[in-house]
C-alpha cells in the first residue's frame, strides 16, 4: 500500500507484489486526502487519518458515500482554494475556535478522525473505508495492538479548549464496539504510541501538563490496558523525536532518534539503562526502520551529502552507503567542510557551532562573513541539516563564510538549556551568537568589516533584534519573523506559544512584551535591511513585516520588504522551487550589494 496524490489529494493506493504489473487500485477517496496509513497485524486492514468537517461526517452516518460525495466535495474545496480570498468576501467564516487556520489553508471545521479499509486482494472491488471516531478533535499516532482488536492513538482529552493539541492522551480505540479508553491523566501531555511485539506494553512520549514548551518529552511505557506508567529516560537529557519510537523485535529494546550535541542519530534503550547511540559521527537521520535482526534501513544527511540511503548494521554498528541520489553532482561541484567551533557564553556555559570557509580561500586572506540564526528557539542546527545544506554551500561558492551556532534555547543540549530563554528572548541568544562571531573573527580568517547576518522565524526575529543593538552588520535578512509581541499574540495560529515563552500576555504585561519587541528597537536599526515574508504565513502573519519595513521606511532608513505570493510559514524549507530559487538569489544579491568591496 502507498499513497499518491495522482489524483490530486494524497489518496491511498494498492498494488499486490504477488503478481508484478498492473495498474494500483484506489482504497480511499476522501476530500482533504489521507496520512498515516498502517497495516493491521494480519494484514488484511489498513487504517488511516482523514480531515473531515461536521457536514461530511453527517453525510457518511447517514449512509452517503464517501466516494461519490467526497469527490464532488473535493471539485468544490479546490475551487474555492484557487480563489480563497474572493470566496472568502463574499461568504463570511464563522469562527469559533482557535487555531481556526493552518498551513496556508483554512481548516473549515476539519479535524483528522481514524478511518478503516479491510483489503482483499482477489475482490474486484474494495469495501469503503469505514469512521471509527466520532469526537471533533484531531486523532494522530495511529498504532494497531498485536492482536488487531483496538487501535492506540493520542486525542486531545479536552477538545473545547483553545489549542487544544496541547493537552493530548494516550486512547485505546476498541475495534468490536467503539468505545475509547483514555489511558493517561490529566497531569501529562502525550505524544506518539508504539505498541511493544508482545502486546503487553505501550511506549509513548509524555512530559507534564504544564505551559512549558521547553520542558523535554520523556519516553514512558505503561501496560496496554492502561495503569501505572514507568519513565525510562528521566535521567536522559535530550528529547526523543515524536514519531520515531520502534520497538526491536524480540521486545527487549525500543529504538529512537534525538537531537545531540548537532546531530541527529539513532538510540537504543533496553528498560532499566542509559540510551547508547548506534552510530557516531555528524549526521542527521532523516527517515529510517528496523528490520527483524536490529539492523536498519536509513535516509541520511551529512554534512558532505544532503541525501543518501545507508544500512545500518546491527552487530557491527557500522553504516553502508546504498544509495547516494546527488552522487554525481557532488562530484562536480567543491563541497565545502564544516569546521566545528567550540566557545565560551558569559556565564561559561560551552557552546557550539560551526565555521564554512568559501571556495577557493587562501590563507592570509579575510572573508566576508553571512551568520545565520536557527528559529524555533528551541531547534537545532547541524552541518548536515538538509534544508539549508543547499543555501550555505551555495553562499560559501559565492565568496562567503558562514557561522551558525546553536545559542542557549537551542535544542540538543539538555532541558535546562532549551529552557535558558524564558522571559529573555534576545539579549541572551545575542550575547551567545556574538561570543561566536567574535571567536571565529579571532581566528584571523574573517573580515569584521564585511560581515551580514539572516535568519527565519525566530532566527527573524534575532536579526531584527541583533541590527536594533548593535552596527557591527553591513547588512541583515530577516524572513518570516516576530517583530511586535504584543500584536503577534493576536494574529498568530498558536496564540498561547507566546505565553508559553514569557509569564504574562499582552494585558498581563505588556512592558515585558514591548521590551522584549524587535520594533521598539526599530528606530536604532541602522543596518540595511531586507525583510522576507509570504502572503499566507498563518504562523507569523504579513503584518509583522509590514510594521518593521514601515517603522523604518518612514524614518529614511535602508530597508525593503519582499512578499511572496501563495506562500506560507514553511518558505524557504519548501515552497514552489522558483519562489526558492528567488529567495536565495536576493538574499545573496543583498549580502552582494553591501558586503562586497568596492
Amino acid at each position: 500500500a502507498f499513497v499518491s496524490s495522482r489524483s490530486g489529494t494524497a489518496q491511498l493506493y494498492l498494488l499486490p507484489v504477488a503478481a508484478p504489473g498492473g495498474e494500483a487500485r484506489q482504497l480511499s477517496k476522501m476530500p482533504q486526502g489521507i496520512s498515516r496509513p498502517t497495516w493491521s497485524p494480519d494484514g488484511r486492514r489498513i487504517a488511516f487519518l482523514a480531515a473531515s468537517n461536521e457536514e461530511e461526517r453527517q453525510r457518511e452516518d447517514e449512509g452517503e458515500g464517501p466516494p461519490k460525495a467526497a469527490d464532488e466535495l473535493a471539485a468544490r474545496q479546490q475551487e474555492e482554494h484557487q480563489a480563497q480570498q474572493e470566496a472568502l468576501s463574499h461568504d463570511p467564516l464563522v469562527i469559533r475556535h482557535i487555531p481556526y487556520r493552518e498551513g496556508t489553508t483554512y481548516r473549515d471545521g476539519r479535524h483528522a478522525q481514524i478511518y478503516v479499509v479491510d483489503v482483499d486482494d482477489v475482490a474486484p472491488d474494495t469495501p469503503e473505508p469505514r469512521r471509527l471516531t466520532h469526537v471533533a478533535t484531531d486523532y494522530n499516532a495511529l498504532a494497531w495492538s498485536s492482536d488487531g482488536e483496538s487501535l492506540l492513538c493520542i486525542r486531545s482529552a479536552f477538545p473545547e479548549r483553545p489549542e487544544p493539541a496541547r493537552w493530548t492522551s494516550l486512547y485505546r480505540l476498541d475495534l468490536k464496539d467503539g468505545s475509547e479508553q483514555r489511558l493517561t491523566g490529566d497531569e501529562v501531555t502525550c505524544v506518539d504510541a508504539a505498541p511493544a511485539p508482545s502486546g503487553d506494553l505501550v511506549a509513548f512520549l509524555l512530559k507534564p501538563a504544564s505551559r512549558r514548551p521547553e520542558r523535554l518529552f520523556r519516553l514512558a511505557v505503561m501496560s496496554s490496558k492502561g495503569g501505572d506508567l514507568q519513565v525510562l529516560t528521566e535521567t536522559y537529557d535530550r528529547q526523543p523525536d515524536e514519531g520515531s519510537l520502534r520497538w526491536t523485535s524480540d521486545g527487549s529494546s525500543i529504538v529512537f532518534s534525538a537531537p545531540a550535541d548537532g546531530s541527529r542519530r539513532l538510540w537504543r534503550l533496553r528498560p532499566g539503562d542509559q540510551p547508547e547511540a548506534l552510530f557516531e559521527g555528524v549526521l542527521e537521520v532523516l527517515a529510517w526502520d528496523l528490520a527483524p535482526d536490529g539492523s536498519a534501513a536509513c535516509a541520511i544527511s551529512s554534512p558532505q551529502d544532503p541525501s543518501s540511503l545507508q544500512w545500518l548494521d546491527a552487530g557491527s554498528r557500522t553504516l553502508r552507503t546504498l544509495c547516494r541520489p546527488n552522487a554525481e553532482l557532488l562530484d562536480e561541484i567543491d563541497v565545502q567542510v564544516a569546521r566545528e567551533k567550540r566557545f565560551s557564553a558569559d556565564d561559561g556555559t560551552i557552546l557550539q557551532g560551526w565555521l564554512i570557509l568559501p571556495s577557493g580561500h587562501q590563507t592570509g586572506v579575510k572573508q566576508p562573513l553571512a551568520v545565520h540564526i536557527h528559529g524555533g528557539p528551541q531547534m537545532m542546527y547541524s552541518p548536515a541539516n538538509p534544508p539549508l545544506w543547499f543555501e550555505w554551500q551555495l553562499q560559501a561558492a559565492n565568496g562567503y563564510a558562514l557561522f551558525f551556532c546553536n545559542p542557549r534555547g537551542s535544542d540538543g543540549y539538555g532541558e535546562a538549556f532549551r529552557m535558558a530563554l524564558h522571559n529573555a528572548w534576545g539579549e541572551v541568544a545575542q550575547a551567545d551568537i556574538m561570543a561566536g562571531v567574535d571567536h571565529v573573527i579571532a581566528g584571523g580568517q574573517i573580515d569584521p568589516d564585511r560581515m551580514a547576518v539572516t535568519g527565519g522565524s525566530y532566527g527573524g526575529y534575532m536579526t531584527a533584534w541583533i541590527v536594533g543593538h548593535s552596527d557591527r552588520f553591513r547588512a541583515a535578512v530577516a524572513q518570516r519573523g516576530v517583530y511586535n509581541l504584543l500584536s503577534f499574540y493576536g494574529v498568530t495560529d498558536i496564540p498561547l506559544f507566546l505565553s508559553d515563552q514569557f509569564d504574562g500576555t499582552p494585558s498581563q504585561d505588556p512592558e515585558l512584551l514591548w521590551r522584549h519587541s524587535p520594533l521598539a528597537y526599530a528606530d536604532d536599526i541602522k543596518t540595511p535591511l531586507l525583510i522576507i515574508a509570504s502572503e499566507n504565513d498563518f504562523r507569523v502573519p504579513f503584518s509583522e513585516s509590514e510594521q518593521l519595513f514601515a517603522w523604518i521606511n518612514l524614518r529614511g532608513g535602508t530597508v525593503e520588504l519582499l512578499r511572496y505570493p501563495r506562500e506560507g510559514h514553511e518558505l524557504t524549507r519548501s515552497g514552489e522551487p522558483h519562489h526558492r530559487v528567488d529567495n536565495m538569489g536576493r538574499t545573496l544579491a543583498w549580502f552582494d550589494k553591501y558586503c562586497r568591496k568596492s
